[in-house]
């Protein structure tokens, strides 16, 4: 997640999204490894409760250190997905039990959080909106759904047109191909981000870039081991 203040997204736009997005297949049961547990969440936001993050200054776009919590939080399941995407390309996971580990770590990772105090109910918020193109995308990447031919600023076009006719569906499935497309290796270009109004399309998109970010870095998701803990 970007390292800068979040604005709220609206409640409305949000049930939207859950209502066609977030909708949990069948799970697997031949699937080996955990790939992210409850326990690994939940001990991510008593950290988020302890640090006692607050946004002090409404004008200020840093977070500053105190943020870096949220960062590493998003990276941290990011990595469990590239671990799954990774063992999928290995032939170690079938198709559907790639499909269904990506949904047992969404399910996991979007579930309501309790309320702890404004700013950090912000950012949670911020940061699971975030992570649902990191889903979607891997979901896309498995199922084969881009081309060759496709074009990243059109993909982005029309996901915010998508997103201003209030399809939120139809804006999600652009930013996946677009994120289908870096779990491939491609790169995004600096200019992709230039006058992206803000909203959901914009947060999808820091998903998709932190994605990006985290296979330019840590490579951990490439050993083979569980990753529950």
């Amino acid at each position: 997640m970007a390292k800068k203040k979040k604005s709220a997204i609206l409640k409305g736009e949000n049930k939207k999204v859950e209502d066609k997005i977030v909708k949990m297949p069948e799970k697997s049961s031949n699937i080996a490894l955990t790939f992210y547990s409850d326990d690994r969440w939940n001990n991510w936001i008593i950290q988020v409760k302890e640090s006692g993050f607050e946004i002090k200054d409404e004008e200020e776009e840093d977070i500053g250190n105190a943020g870096e919590i949220f960062v590493n939080m998003e990276d941290d399941v990011i990595l469990a997905c590239l671990k799954v995407i990774s063992k999928y390309n290995n032939n170690e996971l079938s198709n559907e039990e790639a499909f269904n580990a990506i949904s047992e770590i969404k399910e996991v990772v979007l579930k309501p959080v309790d309320p702890i105090n404004e700013s950090i109910d912000l950012m949670l918020d911020s940061l699971q909106t975030s992570l649902i193109s990191v889903f979607a995308s891997g979901e896309c990447y498995i199922d084969g759904g881009y081309e060759s031919t496709d074009d990243f600023p059109s993909l982005i076009k029309s996901a915010v047109s998508a997103e201003e006719a209030n399809d939120p569906g139809t804006a999600i499935s652009y930013v996946a191909v677009v994120g289908a497309h870096v779990l491939n290796g491609a790169e995004l270009g600096e200019g992709l981000f230039n006058d992206l109004p803000y909203g959901l399309v914009a947060e999808w998109m820091d998903g998709i870039d932190s994605i990006s970010a985290a296979m330019m870095g840590d490579d951990s998701y490439k050993h083979d081991e569980d990753d529950s803990e």
